[in-house]
């Protein structure tokens, strides 16, 4: 078996788009920050989100059973801590911000690249955490902008210069 830290640091060279993931309904308005989030497939449209199970959103998310994946702008640290720092209460962390509802009534960042409106379809539970399988039952694409990613530890700008440098 590979050792925790060992596997911990090579995971942190995976750079992840930073997504805040929302809830609202019946178990009440929660919201956390996640960069493990993927496609599944587009027939049907569905994402796989991951949730740590020790989290205090975690049933609520469950209970819920909508989210919305408000994947991030460059411009939207604030937005990632906010939604990472345990010490902000919900509604905190709500006020700071500027959101709308989709078809599902999770919270759409107003400002966010692209919010994927979901439906948890399924869910499993592995090691520490739950896998999400979310029908995405709307979306709203943004303006251009640039992405955030995380990589080693620390936020990054994906812009369009650095697509086009690859191409």
């Amino acid at each position: 078996m590979i050792d925790t830290k060992l596997f911990r640091d090579g995971m942190s060279m995976l750079g992840g788009a930073v997504s805040v993931i929302t809830t609202d309904g019946e178990a009440g308005r929660f919201g956390f920050t996640a960069t493990a989030v993927t496609s599944v497939t587009d027939e049907p449209p569905t994402l796989l989100v991951c949730m740590n199970r020790n989290s205090f959103a975690n049933p609520h998310f469950k209970k819920n059973a909508v989210l919305c994946v408000n994947v991030l702008q460059s411009h939207h640290q604030d937005v990632s801590w906010d939604f990472a720092n345990r010490d902000l209460t919900s509604e905190e962390r709500f006020a700071k911000h500027q959101w709308t509802t989709l078809t599902t009534g999770a919270p759409a960042l107003d400002e966010a690249l692209v919010s994927f409106d979901c439906e948890i379809h399924e869910s499993h539970e592995i090691g520490s955490h739950n896998v999400f399988y979310c029908r995405v039952k709307d979306a709203k694409v943004g303006t251009d902008g640039q992405g955030l990613v995380y990589f080693n530890r620390a936020y990054h700008c994906l812009n369009e210069q650095s697509v086009a440098q690859t191409k």
